[in-house]
């Protein structure tokens, strides 16, 4: 496969995602950020609690 044809492929395959915007009606910024801020926050106990000899 040449170059020329694997970058059609990819500009035919790019093309064909964006009329659907790529945005799930169920995924809400807020929930998606609440839940990676929550998650770090986590990590951040987790990491403090093994490191109690400082």
């Amino acid at each position: 496969m040449s170059l020329h044809a694997t970058a059609a492929n990819l500009v035919t395959l790019a093309n064909e995602g964006a009329e659907h915007g790529g945005n799930h009606e169920s995924l809400s910024p807020f929930v998606t950020g609440g839940g990676a801020l929550l998650a770090l926050l986590l990590l951040l106990w987790v990491t403090t609690r093994f490191n109690r000899d400082r």
